[in-house]
C-alpha cells in the first residue's frame, strides 16, 4: 500500500517486511506499517499493561511523573517499537508519512504537536523513550496520538519522531528516529477467582489480613467497576456475619507513577470500597480506609505479572 509523502510531493512506500538489520524477535505491528527501509533497533511487548499517551504539551521539567496531567492512561496489550529511518530522511517527512498511514488505518487524532508546541525539552524527557536514542534531541520533534474504535476493542497509537543530532560516532547520528507505541485495549484475562466469605474469615483468623484481587477500578480512577460486585458481596457477607469484626481496607498500587500520586489514588480507592460496603449495610465506623501506594509489594514491580499482583485491595483485621 502506498501513502502520499506530503513533503516532496513524491510517493514513498511503507514496508511490511522485516529487514535483516532488525533485532532478533522483532516485527512490525499489523495496524501500523514501517517507513520504507527503516530498521527496528528496539522491540518490547507486554500482554497487559498501563501506558500513558500524551494529550497535551508537557509543561513541567522532571519526566513523565511530573506531567501526568498532560497524559491519559490506557490499558491493554502494549507494543513498543523503535525504528531508525534510512539516511537522508527528515523527521518532518517521516512524520507526515506516519500521519497518513495512521489516518488511512482508521485512527482519529487525539493530539499532535511539533517542537516547542510539545513542550520542548520537557516533552522529550517525559516520553519514556530510549534516552541514548531520543534524549535531548528535541530541536526537531513531532508527536501524534490517535484512537481507533472497533467492535473487537479500541486501539491507540502514538508516534514520536526526532532527528538524532549526536556528535559522536553513533549509528543513529543524523538519522530520524521513530518511537511507535500501540495499545490494544482488550480486557485483561481474568485469573483471580472471587474469594468467598469463608476464605476471608479463615485468612483473617490465621494471618490477620487477606489480599483481594476481585475489586476492579477504572484506569487511573477510584471508580469501582460493575464486575467487582461478586467480590464486594462476599466481603459484605463476612462483615455482616461477624458483626464485631472491624477492618482496615487498604489500597495498594504498583510502582508506576509518582509515590505521592499513588498513595492518594490508593486511598481514594480504599474509600470507594468503604462507601460501597456501607451501602450494603456495613457500618462505616467498622471500616478504616488507608492508602498504601507501592510501599508494600507482594512481588517484584519489574514484570507485568508482579505489578498485577501488587495492584490490590487488602482487608486487615483491626
Amino acid at each position: 500500500m502506498r501513502f502520499k509523502a506530503m513533503v516532496h510531493c513524491s510517493w514513498l512506500l511503507f514496508a511490511v517486511g522485516a529487514l535483516a538489520a532488525d533485532i532478533a524477535g522483532s516485527k512490525d505491528h499489523p495496524l501500523v506499517p514501517r517507513y520504507q527501509d527503516s530498521e527496528i533497533i528496539k522491540y518490547e511487548q507486554q500482554a497487559f499493561a498501563e501506558h500513558r499517551l500524551f494529550v497535551s504539551k508537557a509543561t513541567a521539567h522532571g519526566g513523565l511523573d511530573k506531567n501526568l496531567n498532560s497524559t491519559t492512561p490506557v490499558e491493554g496489550k502494549v507494543t513498543r517499537i523503535t525504528y531508525r529511518a534510512p539516511t537522508g530522511r527528515t523527521a518532518l517527512e517521516v512524520f507526515r508519512n506516519y500521519q497518513e498511514a495512521i489516518s488511512g488505518a482508521g485512527f482519529q487524532p487525539l493530539f499532535t504537536c511539533a517542537q516547542a508546541e510539545c513542550g520542548g525539552r520537557n516533552f522529550n524527557l517525559a516520553t519514556k523513550t530510549e534516552y541514548m536514542v531520543f534524549g535531548e534531541h528535541h530541536q526537531e520533534q513531532r508527536y501524534l496520538t490517535a484512537k481507533r474504535s472497533a467492535p473487537e476493542g479500541d486501539a491507540y497509537v502514538a508516534v514520536y519522531v526526532v532527528e538524532n543530532r549526536s556528535k559522536g560516532a553513533s549509528p543513529n547520528r543524523d538519522r530520524t528516529m521513530v518511537q511507535l507505541d500501540v495499545v490494544e485495549a482488550k480486557p485483561m484475562e481474568r485469573r483471580m477467582v472471587v474469594v468467598k466469605a469463608e476464605e476471608i474469615e479463615k485468612s483473617l483468623a490465621a494471618k490477620g489480613r487477606i489480599a483481594i484481587y476481585g475489586v476492579y477500578f477504572d484506569v487511573d480512577k477510584a471508580t469501582i467497576r460493575s464486575d467487582s460486585d461478586p467480590q464486594l458481596a462476599e466481603m459484605a457477607r463476612i462483615l455482616s456475619a461477624q458483626s464485631k469484626l472491624e477492618v482496615v481496607i487498604a489500597g495498594h498500587t504498583d510502582n508506576q507513577g509518582a509515590i505521592d500520586y499513588n498513595i492518594a489514588l490508593s486511598k481514594r480507592r480504599a474509600e470507594a470500597v468503604v462507601e460501597n460496603l456501607a451501602k450494603r449495610g456495613i457500618a462505616v465506623k467498622r471500616m478504616t480506609a488507608v492508602g498504601v501506594g507501592m510501599a508494600a509489594p507482594v512481588a517484584s514491580n519489574r514484570s507485568d505479572e508482579g505489578r498485577g499482583l501488587n495492584r490490590r485491595v487488602e482487608l486487615v483485621e483491626r
